[in-house]
Protein backbone atom coordinates (compact mmCIF):
# COMPACT_ATOMS: atom_id res chain seq x y z
CA UNK A 1 0.00 0.00 0.00
CA UNK A 2 1.24 3.60 -0.98
CA UNK A 3 1.76 6.25 1.61
CA UNK A 4 -1.82 7.91 2.42
CA UNK A 5 -2.19 11.78 2.08
CA UNK A 6 -4.21 14.32 3.83
CA UNK A 7 -5.87 17.56 2.54
CA UNK A 8 -3.13 20.23 2.98
CA UNK A 9 -0.20 17.93 2.54
CA UNK A 10 3.08 19.32 0.04
CA UNK A 11 3.22 16.52 -2.75
CA UNK A 12 5.46 16.31 -5.75
CA UNK A 13 5.15 14.06 -8.95
CA UNK A 14 6.78 13.51 -11.97
CA UNK A 15 4.80 14.96 -15.30
CA UNK A 16 6.02 14.71 -18.89
CA UNK A 17 7.06 18.67 -17.96
CA UNK A 18 9.44 17.46 -14.98
CA UNK A 19 8.70 17.80 -11.51
CA UNK A 20 5.42 19.14 -10.41
CA UNK A 21 4.66 19.76 -7.07
CA UNK A 22 1.44 21.22 -5.46
CA UNK A 23 -1.21 20.76 -2.79
CA UNK A 24 -3.89 18.15 -1.71
CA UNK A 25 -7.15 19.20 -2.04
CA UNK A 26 -8.89 15.93 -2.07
CA UNK A 27 -8.68 12.44 -1.08
CA UNK A 28 -11.26 10.08 -2.99
CA UNK A 29 -11.93 6.53 -1.05
CA UNK A 30 -14.48 5.80 -4.01
CA UNK A 31 -14.53 6.05 -8.01
CA UNK A 32 -15.11 9.24 -9.49
CA UNK A 33 -15.53 11.01 -12.38
CA UNK A 34 -12.43 13.38 -13.55
CA UNK A 35 -12.03 15.04 -16.85
CA UNK A 36 -14.66 12.78 -18.58
CA UNK A 37 -13.13 9.65 -17.13
CA UNK A 38 -13.55 7.32 -14.38
CA UNK A 39 -11.10 6.90 -11.94
CA UNK A 40 -10.83 4.12 -9.91
CA UNK A 41 -10.48 4.99 -5.61
CA UNK A 42 -10.88 2.96 -3.01
CA UNK A 43 -10.58 3.45 1.00
CA UNK A 44 -7.37 1.04 0.14
CA UNK A 45 -6.18 2.51 -3.18
CA UNK A 46 -7.15 6.71 -2.81
CA UNK A 47 -6.63 8.88 -5.32
CA UNK A 48 -5.34 12.25 -4.51
CA UNK A 49 -6.26 15.73 -6.24
CA UNK A 50 -3.63 18.25 -6.58
CA UNK A 51 -3.85 21.89 -7.28
CA UNK A 52 0.07 22.52 -8.70
CA UNK A 53 1.83 25.67 -6.77
CA UNK A 54 2.80 27.21 -10.40
CA UNK A 55 -0.90 27.39 -12.12
CA UNK A 56 -4.43 26.41 -11.38
CA UNK A 57 -4.10 23.25 -13.12
CA UNK A 58 -5.66 20.34 -10.75
CA UNK A 59 -4.33 17.02 -11.05
CA UNK A 60 -5.69 13.49 -9.95
CA UNK A 61 -2.80 10.70 -8.69
CA UNK A 62 -2.76 7.70 -7.00
CA UNK A 63 -0.76 8.04 -3.72
CA UNK A 64 2.53 5.53 -5.57
CA UNK A 65 3.25 8.39 -7.80
CA UNK A 66 3.42 10.83 -5.31
CA UNK A 67 6.11 12.20 -2.54
CA UNK A 68 6.12 14.30 -0.15
CA UNK A 69 7.33 17.58 0.08
CA UNK A 70 9.53 18.94 2.77
CA UNK A 71 8.82 22.13 3.31
CA UNK A 72 11.68 22.79 6.12
CA UNK A 73 14.04 22.91 3.43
Amino acid sequence: MSHEFEVGDHVMWNSEAGHVSGRVTKVHTEDFEYKGHTRRASPEEPQYEIKSDRTDHIAAHKGSTLRLVDDDR
